[in-house]
């Protein structure tokens, strides 16, 4: 077969063995007629749970006669089928096919087509004429024109008959060829007399073999003529030539001799074929009419007719010439001259994959010969170094298979070769190629290009600033070899590495997500995953350290001396001499390295080289013995730089002062403290102090959180000043126990412990106010929810349909002396009991009052002034309270105090604000 492509699609799973399935079908089946179950007789009923059954034909001489159904595995025609047509003479027909079972197996299937008698004999012509002299002898042979019949063996040509011949003149007599061809002769059984019959008419009878012979007839015209007493004798009767095959044209095949015994014209031998013989044999062989000489003309193939058998004949120039005839049986010797034919089976475009397994069928190899004898004995074997080998099978064919695991990155692709060899002498050999694709499986692991990538940054780097790049080589290709990286989960400290850094997941650069500081975080690490795409993916990791360079960013922070406003005052004794240290500057720098190391250095106030300061250790000397003479207050500037680039620096001024209490001893004694004195001391004592009063502020906004939750249920004595905010900045007048008159009240019992009266003081207003929840405040109560008291300008009254219950107390046969119950929505504004004064409590929500003054809501921010409007507020809220409690239990005649069935009436308006009483204070005053 040809080969369309140089790549072809290789059968990849695993061949379990090769099977041979013969089949047999009478010819002239019509469409649709089953041949045979390749799944049945193959054996391939049971396959893998859960998969059908699949036949694939690789490989159909003729597709359109028959086929596989792909699913049961019947063999079927898909026409009707003519032996005659498919194989014309040829004894042996047959189909073949390769079927590819269950994806395991192949299965070689020859379908022999049977001969029915479906064809009568028939003769070129139906009529030949032959002349016969009267003086022929008795036994006198003439061949005749055979007969053919497209059927073949038991239904080919069996006999010949020769009838209308009622004085037995003539018989018929059958030959065989080497090839079993019949031939018949007709003989002359008597003598002839054309004077009494100058015409026989025969007719020639073809007979075949079938069940139901079928027959054909041919007319025979015997025409009697005169004598010609003698006719020529060839040497032999019949003759055996063997031959080279591709023997050159020319060659003498034998030389024929003929003789006549007559003189003249009837003595003189003419040689020619006879009028029977085909036309190929007139193209492979001459004779010359002279001499009986046969030559070769023509292409002598042994693969064609390896026997070849032809009749000549010899007859005078006389009248009436009677033929001599010979067989001439030409045996072709077969010669190595054919080269091996490679054709490939089941070989389609694509690829293997670098999965298979070992034994993985590649593709199915046909080798043939047409030589014949050790000439077609042929040996096939795979060139070169390649994971394939050939496994024989039958009838010329090999299974092309894998022989080791194939690996797609080591090669992807292999030209194999496949060289035949026969056995000849000399022995011929042909090759041929083709190519073999190896498919990638996604059987490597991204690999990085190191274990551990070291990257560097400087500190104070700008977020989304590159920092390098890991780079992951997979050898695999496609999806299977594309690369993705990812940051793996971790922590650096309790954040999450995500913060930090993030990748790129196509080419692996990395980025920083914040700016680094080197004093918090000098490196870290993290992992890398690279992921290929392949399913199931495959997937390595790597480690990257980020190392965090130190930048000068650090100022130089001065610790010692103690400086105020960079500024430190150092008393020095007198008479303390040259090298006395009269202090030490201390610096500290939180950057590293050369940044953090510090330099000390007076820059000012030092003209006269009074001091001198260590640069390392920062030790301020004495460098002259009488300096409090020449300057007795001096002013050192002492800068402290870093080694860092830019250089950054701290100054701190120091005012050097002669201590005149205090002895040389004593300075020196000092001196010997200030020279062993702890640096880290004042940094311990400062932490400490500084934990100690975030606690204390911790515990003090706990303990607030705690009362207000507390006391969110009561009654907030800020909703007043929500309403009714101070109109100046007076000052607040404080309460008297004369300010406060308790007003009896007639609320039920069940009540009492949940309501709050409220008056004003008749010394701040013309006549009291009473203030009365309509029901309790619940605590969970919402801000917005809170409904605001609302007074009733000069009169107390209240209307009966607005409160809960009635009062008595001031007044109790005066209904007029009450205040109105408090109304939650768009309350219209009422003219004030102080005429200027905006209405007492307006209808809102706490969101309307912190609208009005954030100050007073505890909600925003104030000024100082409002913190100290605040705490008056308070002071004055407390000091009512104790006055009232005060009153309660001082309470004798004349006091302006009435308890009334239901409780009292408490008067908490002072001095333009609204102060409270808590539940618990209402029960000490009854």
């Amino acid at each position: 077969m040809r080969l369309s492509a140089p790549v072809f699609l290789l059968l990849w799973v695993k061949a379990l063995m090769l099977k041979n399935l013969n089949y047999s079908v009478p010819e002239e089946q019509g469409p649709g007629t089953v041949i045979g179950n390749v799944a049945k007789d193959g054996g391939y009923g049971t396959i893998e749970r859960g998969k059908k059954s699949n036949f694939r034909v690789l490989e159909n001489s003729a597709p359109h006669l028959v086929d596989v159904d792909p699913e049961s595995g019947l063999i079927f025609t898909k026409q009707r089928i003519d032996r005659e047509t498919l194989c014309r003479r040829n004894p042996k027909c047959q189909l073949s096919m390769e079927v590819f079972a269950n994806d395991k197996e192949i299965c070689m299937i020859k379908i022999d087509i049977q001969d029915i008698n479906d064809n009568s004999p028939s003769f070129p012509s139906d009529h030949v004429n032959i002349d016969i002299s009267e003086n022929a002898a008795a036994g006198t042979r003439f061949p005749l024109t055979i007969a053919h019949d497209s059927d073949s063996g038991e239904n080919g040509i069996k006999t010949y008959q020769v009838t209308r011949d009622d004085y037995n003149t003539f018989s018929l007599d059958l030959k065989v060829r080497g090839d079993g061809t019949i031939y018949p002769e007709l003989v002359v059984q008597r003598p002839l007399d054309r004077e009494d019959q100058s015409h026989h008419t025969l007719l020639l009878t073809a007979v075949d073999g079938g069940e139901y012979p079928r027959s054909g007839s041919m007319q025979i015209n015997v025409r009697v003529t005169d004598s010609n007493d003698n006719s020529p004798v060839f040497e032999k009767s019949s003759y055996v030539l063997e031959i080279p095959e591709n023997s050159p044209p020319g060659k003498i095949l034998i030389d024929l001799n003929a003789t006549d015994q007559d003189e003249g014209s009837n003595g003189q031998v003419v040689y020619s074929f006879t009028g029977y013989a085909s036309e190929r044999i007139q193209d492979l062989f001459s004779i010359d009419p002279n001499t009986g000489v046969i030559k070769v003309q023509g292409e002598i193939d042994f693969e064609e007719n390896p026997i070849i058998e032809f009749d000549v004949q010899a007859k005078d120039l006389g009248p009436n010439p009677i033929p001599g005839h010979c067989k001439i049986t030409v045996k072709v010797l077969d010669k190595n001259d054919n080269l091996p034919i490679i054709s490939f089976v089941s070989v389609r475009q694509g690829a293997i994959s670098e999965a298979a397994p070992p034994e993985s069928v590649i593709a199915l190899v046909r080798v043939t010969d047409k030589d014949s004898g050790r000439n077609g004995q042929l040996q096939c074997r795979v060139l070169g170094n390649v994971p394939f080998r050939l496994q024989e099978n039958n009838d010329n064919f090999y299974t092309l298979l894998t022989d080791r695991p194939l690996d797609r990155e080591t090669k992807d692709e292999y030209n194999v070769t496949i060289v035949a060899r026969d056995n000849g002498s000399p022995s011929l050999n042909n090759s041929r190629s083709f190519t073999v694709k190896i498919l990638d499986e996604n059987d490597n692991a991204p690999r990085f290009t190191k274990t551990l990538y070291v990257l560097q940054v400087p500190e104070n780097n700008i977020p989304g600033e590159y920092l390098g790049s890991v780079v992951a080589h997979d050898p695999d290709v496609g999806r299977n070899g594309t690369v993705s990286y990812s940051i793996l989960p971790s922590h650096i400290g309790d954040v999450s590495v995500y913060t930090y850094v993030s990748v790129n997941p196509t080419n692996g650069a990395i980025y920083a997500s914040r700016s680094f500081n080197y004093e918090q975080t000098k490196s870290f690490e993290f992992k890398v995953q690279a992921k290929d795409g392949g399913s199931p993916h495959m997937e390595s990791t790597s480690t990257v350290r980020v190392n965090i360079l130190d930048v000068n960013d650090n100022l130089p922070v001065i610790i010692l001396p103690l400086l105020q406003n960079d500024t430190a005052e150092i008393p020095v004794p007198r008479n303390v001499g040259i090298g006395y240290i009269i202090a030490t500057v201390k610096a500290v720098d939180h950057d590293h390295g050369e940044s953090g190391h510090l330099t000390y250095e007076i820059t000012e106030g030092n003209d006269d080289h009074l001091f001198e300061i260590d640069p390392v250790g920062g030790e301020v000397r004495t460098a002259h013995t009488l300096w409090e003479e020449i300057a007795p207050v001096v002013e050192l500037v002492v800068r402290v730089t870093d080694h860092g680039k830019p250089p950054l620096s701290a100054v701190a001024k120091l005012i050097i002062k002669v201590n005149t209490e205090a002895m040389a001893a004593g300075g020196s004694s000092a001196s010997g403290e200030e020279q062993h004195w702890d640096v880290s001391l004042p940094l311990v004592v400062t932490l400490c102090i500084i934990s100690v009063m975030l606690l204390a502020v911790m515990t003090a906004i706990a303990v607030k959180s705690k009362h207000q939750d507390k006391d969110a249920g009561n009654y907030n004595c800020r909703m007043a000043e929500y309403s009714n905010p101070p109109v100046g900045k007076g000052k607040k007048k404080r309460i008297n126990k004369s300010d406060i008159m308790l007003v009896q009240s007639e609320m039920e019992e069940r009540d009492s412990a949940s309501r709050m009266n409220v008056v004003s003081s008749p010394s701040l207003i013309t006549s009291p106010i009473c203030f009365d929840y309509q029901s309790p405040l619940p605590l969970t109560l919402p801000r917005s929810e809170v409904m605001y008291l609302k007074t009733t300008p000069n009169s107390l009254t209240v209307p009966r349909s607005g409160c809960h219950s009635s009062f008595a107390g001031l007044n109790t046969d005066t209904q007029p002396n009450r205040m109105s119950v408090i109304q939650t929505e768009n309350f219209s504004s009422e003219p004030s009991y102080t005429g200027s004064r905006q209405p007492f409590v307006q209808s809102s929500t706490f969101k309307d009052a912190e609208r009005a003054s954030l100050r007073d809501s505890g909600h925003g921010d104030s000024d100082q002034a409002d913190s100290d409007q605040d705490t008056n507020k308070g002071s004055h809220c407390d000091t009512s309270a104790r006055e009232a409690l005060k009153m309660k239990a001082a309470s004798v005649n004349g006091q302006p105090f009435e308890k009334g069935a239901a409780g009292y009436f408490v008067p908490l308006y002072v001095a333009d604000s609204l102060s409270c009483v808590s539940k618990d204070d209402m029960k000490a005053l009854e």
